[in-house]
């Protein structure tokens, strides 16, 4: 066999790019956790020992990292002369994306999502020769902080003021004098949120079995002052007395992890009232299967590997979905839930998809 050594050569380059991007993601995950970012933004420039002062962690690290976040172009390097010691400077448009919570461009959650598959390499080498799967929780709280937060912006400023409002039989059903929503695979609870505080009149459940979600959810609810209005609870939504109770149902960016979709949709569908609505966002991942893939379908199959397909295997018997749910999938899923028609909505997002399910 022939090797096009200029073709090889392209691709050992990529192969070399991707490492290094590795390595400098994990990086960000430090600046992150360590409280780096937000330093350099409350106070910069910053020398090391200042940066390791306002951090209280050790100059050596912080120096190391100061200089390697230079050297990949994250921070910019201010010097008054040869010999003089190096102060770094995080841009005002770099902390809009690693620094500032409330920004729609706060990026540094999805550094920690993409580390979160460390906690469990051995595991997912483990359940790809024997077709088990990895629960969501042996990943720890990186994964559900990091999914939490880099959707709590979104959740807070776009969802009652844009994504909602594109039903506007629905947007108007929950500006009026009382309305239920049910909220499934919560979460963080962002999304449950996200809705009373839009909608004053709303009252809101909210329903994850993830114990440890269920708990930051029900404080950080109380935080924002909507916690007489939203109520979380650590169980599925299955309970009988709750069929036909809400005007709204909802599942954010999680019916691709779960085991058995088709079984949840049902719920749904018995939770909302005969006249109701219900929601689902999952990803805006191509109609059909395509290779090489653009940037979010590449991103999708990435957490897909990694996180979502073998989260949803960890249960039996499983759809295993994985990320990637496509819509004639979600259509499928739908109609075997019992469900007339599927509405792709008019909202325009690059990472998700909206579908209403009419009855």
């Amino acid at each position: 066999m022939t090797i096009d050594t200029e073709r090889r050569d392209q691709f050992a380059e990529r192969v070399l790019s991707g490492v290094i991007a590795t390595m400098e993601t994990t990086a960000l995950y430090l600046g992150d956790r360590l409280g780096y970012y937000r330093a350099l933004a409350d106070g910069g420039p910053l020398t090391a020992v200042g940066l390791a002062e306002r951090t209280g962690t050790q100059e050596r690290y912080a120096r190391e990292w100061l200089e390697q976040q230079a050297v990949a172009g994250v921070l910019e390097v201010q010097t008054d002369g040869a010999g003089a010691t190096h102060r770094f400077i995080l841009s005002p448009e770099h902390a809009d994306v690693l620094a500032d919570r409330e920004s729609l461009s706060f990026m540094a959650p999805f550094a920690r999502l993409a580390v979160s598959p460390g906690h469990v390499l051995d595991d997912l080498v483990r359940v790809f020769r024997e077709g088990s799967g990895v629960p969501w929780g042996a990943y720890g709280d990186d994964l559900r902080v990091a999914q939490g937060d880099a959707n709590r912006v979104p959740f807070l400023q776009l969802l009652g003021q844009e994504w909602l409002p594109a039903m506007p039989d629905v947007h108007a059903q929950l500006q009026g004098a009382s309305s239920r929503v049910a909220d499934i695979a919560c979460g963080l609870g962002w999304s449950s949120i996200g809705m009373a505080r839009a909608y004053p009149n709303a009252r809101v459940d909210g329903f994850d079995p993830d114990a440890p979600a269920i708990d930051a959810a029900r404080a950080a609810a109380a935080e924002a002052g909507v916690g007489d209005r939203v109520q979380f609870h650590a169980r599925d939504a299955g309970d009988p007395e709750l069929e036909g109770q809400y005007d709204l149902v909802t599942i954010f960016e999680a019916l691709h992890d779960l085991a058995q979709p088709t079984a949840v949709l049902e719920t749904m569908r018995r939770l909302v009232k005969p006249d109701g609505c219900v929601l689902v966002m999952d990803e805006r991942v191509a109609e059909q299967f395509g290779a090489p893939g653009d940037d979010i379908e590449r991103l999708m199959y990435g957490y897909s590997v990694l996180i979502c397909l073998t989260n949803g295997m960890a249960e039996s018997p499983s759809a295993a979905t994985g990320t990637v749910l496509r819509p004639d999938t979600l259509r499928r899923y739908a109609s075997d839930a019992g469900f007339r028609d599927v509405e792709v909505l008019p909202i325009e997002n690059d990472f998700f998809r909206f579908y209403r399910l009419h009855q």
